[in-house]
């Protein structure tokens, strides 16, 4: 087997380390040249499973392999040595035999631990190779192995961090995503139960491995796409032991020179310390019937008639009597696993037996979270039924929320707990608080909605209230017109806001939101008389014209005049045009502040009593007071009809009059 990679059997099939040949190793490689610059690689797993074809192709070794055509056989006795070919930096590789191969017995099997544990204490990066299909099968993926090994690393040499890099072979259409999640579960599960000295008492798993997992098509039935995947997984090899390689968070790192006696002294603790007392092959068997039962239960579980409809059925909504049924199915599971595992070691079927309990209920589990979601979708709805009628009784908004409340979550409280599976402490708690918050929400929305009603309520009421009146008041448009009007809307005004707060009160909202509301609805009020002013003032022309005749036409005591000789006309017609003037100056401002203002007085002087001299006309028109836009004392915000625009409207006015009373002004 000479070559480049100079493949050397570090340890025999007894047990017996190659001194000699070591140290040819030693110098053949130029080791001592290396220093710290170097990487140690081993491979693990069961007999025949193509650890020797694989580093061959990953690493261009010689390590033999097997004769497909002659059977199944042992391959590699004892552990191998070679160098990577053409990979930097120095990588030496290390081939051990596989874990049952070696034709039972207990001192067999206490060499594939001692091998292991080797393997682990020396190496950066480990290759632990396994079919897919034995995934999740306690011996497909040397579990047992591992968790010895693991253990006696722990208590007897000083962890340093290694790369667990788990080579799935022959993958099947599985997806690569679900069977890391199975391996490293079962790493962890290893770790967790791990008796550890006081030091490392509270390590997690990464401090003492990093997890890497890779997948490989069968070699024998797709061996050009095995090729290129092989050739894919090599280039992860180069620069290992550089930041951010596979082994580039090694630790207590040995140099190259030291590095054959170091891997003599610690085989020699390995081989003669009395206190490595590797279990027996009772346990081992136990372990591997155990598994078995196990996985036999989980199948039959899987394909049980009365769990399938009863899965299905959950799917669709609410199960009665769901935990019951559940209880029921899990039990009996359990207990057949018990009949078959009395036999076997205690410790082993017992564990074991946390295992299948464990997998059961993660099996369940989605099961249980449909139920708990149906149960939270009933809940909700329910509640919104109960809450919408409960507020036509006319109680209190928050009194009626908070009873619903409380009733509907204690009938859920009560549902969980005939949902729940004794075997489990699952806890319900966050589908509790996902449904009360969809109450709470509900809550915020129906009372946002009413709130809403309610203020738009008032202010129809108060829209209704204050239209007539005002509307009639504007159309008197006297002296009294905007003082009544104030005192009418402060009076509907205090009504409304004192209902309206009292109504607001069983809402249970902050004050400032009240007041917000309160002051939204007073100005509502308001809003609501300056919209009737400014129709009005849209109107005006109409509305002087009207009260124009109507005093042109009617006495004072509102009957028809009857035209003689002796009446006024120049007087009568004057009065009604004051009358006239009079509309136009209570509707030109909205007064509802108890200011005075001077615009009736500017349009009598302006448009009524205008001087006759033709002297001073130039200087009336450079004084003119309408020739502006605004108001003395009057904001712009009140102002309904400009100076100027009450000129142009005075002027039209005057102009459709005219036939009245022709020429007697």
């Amino acid at each position: 087997m000479g070559d480049s990679s100079c493949p050397t059997q570090l340890i025999d099939g007894d047990g017996v380390y190659n001194v000699s040949g070591m140290e040819n190793f030693m110098e053949t490689m130029k080791l001592d040249e290396c220093g710290v610059s170097y990487a140690i690689v081993s491979i693990l797993g069961p007999q025949s499973s193509g650890k020797s074809t694989l580093l061959n192709r990953l690493f261009h070794t010689n390590f033999r392999e097997m004769d497909a055509f002659n059977g199944r056989s042992q391959t590699t006795q004892g552990i191998w040595l070679a160098k990577c070919v053409d990979i930097e930096p120095c990588t030496i590789i290390m081939d051990l035999e596989g874990f049952d191969g070696r034709g039972g017995g207990e001192d067999e099997a206490a060499f594939e631990m001692q091998s292991a544990l080797f393997a682990l204490a020396i190496s950066d990066i480990v290759l632990i190779n396994m079919w897919c299909h034995d995934i999740g099968h306690v011996h497909g993926a040397n579990i047992p192995q591992l968790q010895i090994v693991f253990q006696i690393m722990m208590w007897f040499f000083s962890p340093h961090k290694i790369t667990l890099l788990f080579v799935i072979r022959d993958k099947t259409e599985t997806p690569l995503e679900k069977l890391e999640a199975i391996l490293r579960e079962d790493i962890q599960m290893i770790w967790d139960s791990l008796k550890k000295p006081l030091k490392h008492i509270n390590a997690p798993l990464s401090e003492t491995f990093n997890v890497e997992v890779v997948a490989l098509s069968s070699f024998e039935e797709e061996e050009e796409q095995f090729n290129e995947q092989v050739a894919k997984l090599r280039k992860r090899f180069f620069y290992s032991i550089s930041p951010g390689g596979l082994a580039g968070d090694r630790r207590s790192i040995i140099s190259a020179s030291g590095f054959s006696f170091n891997a003599q002294q610690i085989w020699k603790v390995i081989k003669e310390n009395k206190l490595l007392d590797l279990p027996s092959y009772k346990v081992l068997v136990a372990s591997f019937r155990c598994e078995e039962i196990a996985n036999e239960k989980i199948a039959s579980f899987s394909n049980n008639e009365e769990w399938l409809h009863l899965e299905e059925a959950v799917q669709n909504g609410i199960v009665p009597d769901f935990g019951k049924k559940l209880n029921s199915i899990l039990e009996n599971c359990l207990i057949s696993y018990d009949k078959e595992a009395v036999y076997f070691d205690d410790d082993v079927s017992t564990s074991k037996r946390r295992q299948l309990e464990s997998k059961l209920l993660q099996f369940v589990q989605p099961a249980y979270h449909s139920m708990l979601g149906h149960l939270r979708s009933k809940t909700l709805e329910d509640f919104k039924v109960r809450f919408e009628k409960a507020l036509e009784s006319g109680e209190g908004f928050m009194v009626v929320a908070n009873d619903c409340t409380q009733s509907l979550m204690s009938a859920f409280n009560e549902a969980c707990k005939d949902a729940g599976i004794e075997q489990t402490t699952w806890d319900s708690s966050k589908v509790r608080e996902k449904l009360q918050h969809d109450i709470d929400a509900h809550v915020i929305l129906v009372r946002k909605a009413k709130l809403s009603e309610l203020a738009t309520f008032y202010e129809k009421k108060l829209n209704k209230t204050l239209s007539k009146p005002v509307k009639v008041l504007l159309d008197i448009a006297n002296d009294d017109t905007w003082p009544t009007i104030r005192r009418f809307l402060q009076r509907e005004s205090k009504t409304a806001l004192s209902d309206f707060a009292l109504a607001l009160s069983s809402f249970d909202i902050d004050q400032t939101t009240i007041e917000k509301m309160l002051a939204k609805l007073e100005e509502s009020a308001i809003i609501i008389v300056e919209y009737m002013a400014r129709e009005k003032a849209r109107m005006v022309l109409m509305y002087m014209k009207d009260r124009f005749r109507t005093k042109f036409n009617n006495n004072f005591n509102s009957i028809l005049r009857l035209w003689t000789r002796e009446k006024d006309i120049k007087t009568i017609t004057k009065m009604a045009l004051l009358a006239s003037l009079k509309l136009l100056s209570v509707i030109a401002a909205i007064r509802l502040d108890e200011d005075n203002d001077n615009v009736e007085k500017t349009l009598q002087l302006a448009l009524v009593n205008i001087p006759s001299s033709s002297t001073s006309n130039k200087s009336i028109q450079s004084l003119d007071p309408l020739a502006s836009s605004t108001w003395e004392d009057v904001p712009s915000m009140r102002t309904l009809i400009t100076p100027v625009q009450c000129k142009s409207l005075w002027r039209q006015f005057m102009e459709e009059i005219e036939w009245y009373y022709g020429t007697c002004i």
